[in-house]
């Protein structure tokens, strides 16, 4: 079978009006970091000085704001995901939020939340319909569960706390990243 080259097809360059509409339809879809959007616009713009301009015009007149970003994301993962705060903090600064910026926000997002709480939710999502205190038994079962825990963002002593109503193993658990339950 012999197979032909697809040519693809470039954008043609934005200018300043252009670039303007293409940021409103990025934004219209979903919300961006300045600098994803100020990468996004780079790709396209004819000159490289309306890409300052069209960030400037945004940020003027509000539609790009990463304090509101960051806030508004770090809410939304942990209400609508359950995430612990060191997961959003790292996704804010994986998205390019100013790490001032991203701390903050996700200090206020986390400010009355209840992790231990946090976590019962996480478990009970991760692993519906399934005995917790059975499958944890398990020393394998027992480390992904804490794995996860700590992927999610949440610290390993109240993972640890939380996974010691299941299995007394959990205490152990702590050595694998050689910290104490009472460290954070």
């Amino acid at each position: 079978m012999m197979r032909t080259a697809v040519a693809r097809r470039t954008p043609k360059p934005l200018d300043l009006e252009g670039l303007m509409a293409y940021a409103g339809r990025t934004l219209a879809g979903h919300a961006q970091t300045i600098s994803e959007l100020r990468e996004k616009l780079k790709r396209r713009a004819a000159r490289g000085a309306d890409v300052d301009e069209v960030l400037a015009r945004l940020k003027q007149s509000g539609y790009l704001n990463d304090k509101r970003f960051a806030e508004s994301f770090a809410a939304g993962r942990r209400e609508n995901e359950g995430l612990g705060k060191n997961r959003v903090l790292r996704d804010l600064m994986a998205r390019r939020v100013a790490p001032a910026v991203a701390r903050q926000a996700a200090d206020a997002a986390y400010r009355e939340a209840d992790e231990i709480a946090l976590i019962e939710r996480f478990l009970e999502r991760k692993y519906r319909g399934k005995d917790l205190g059975a499958l944890l038994a398990e020393p394998k079962h027992l480390a992904s569960a804490y794995r996860k825990l700590r992927g999610a963002g949440f610290s390993a002593g109240n993972s640890i706390r939380v996974l010691k109503r299941y299995a007394a193993e959990a205490e152990r658990l702590g050595e694998i990243e050689g910290e104490s339950p009472d460290q954070a």
